[in-house]
């Protein structure tokens, strides 16, 4: 687990699949910085458009996690990570790591945020670097028709705890409770 105040990047090394050969063999995680905040919203937004037709309001869920996470930020218990492609700085992901403010203990209870991969980085241990950040015990949500994160999440040891049937982007949904103890 890495826990670190300052934007010094940490460097994974991961194995080079022949098959996408566009891609180095190395990426870097980084803590956030101006400019990134306003990107994962762009990019959440874009991306689950375009795969489950969410829309805008989608986008407007997202832009409220990260402004919640900027107006109520605690550095020595939450974080942003960016994930870039060593080399060129294109970014590759992104993550969010917050106190569980609904939970009975916010101290000690962590919430797993805006877990996005950009598509032509899936498959190289980047979602996986990316969820294995801090904490003692993580509690997640997330949709049920996410398929490959519920298999990530439960590959990482996530175990569902909970389902619950809503209304969101005007579509039917379950959402699905995750934690992990750590």
């Amino acid at each position: 687990m890495v826990q670190t105040n300052s934007t010094e990047a940490m460097e994974i090394k991961i194995n080079d699949d022949s098959s996408r050969t566009t891609l180095t063999p190395s990426f870097v995680l980084r803590t956030f910085r101006p400019g990134d905040l306003g990107y994962i919203v762009h990019r959440n937004g874009v991306y689950y458009d375009e795969q489950y037709q969410w829309g805008t309001r989608f986008e407007a869920v997202v832009a409220r996690i990260v402004a919640d996470f900027v107006d109520t930020y605690d550095p020595s218990k939450e974080r942003c990570w960016i994930a870039e492609r060593k080399g060129d700085g294109a970014f590759l992901g992104s993550i969010m790591l917050v106190k569980d403010r609904e939970s009975v203990d916010p101290s000690k209870i962590a919430k797993l945020r805006l877990l996005f991969v950009e598509p032509e980085a899936r498959g190289m241990g980047l979602g996986a670097a990316l969820v294995r950040q801090c904490y003692s015990r993580i509690g997640l949500w997330t949709q049920g028709i996410l398929l490959a994160a519920r298999r990530l999440y439960a590959r990482e040891g996530y175990k569902l705890v909970r389902l619950e049937e809503h209304q969101a982007f005007d579509i039917p949904m379950t959402g699905e409770h995750w934690e992990l103890t750590l």
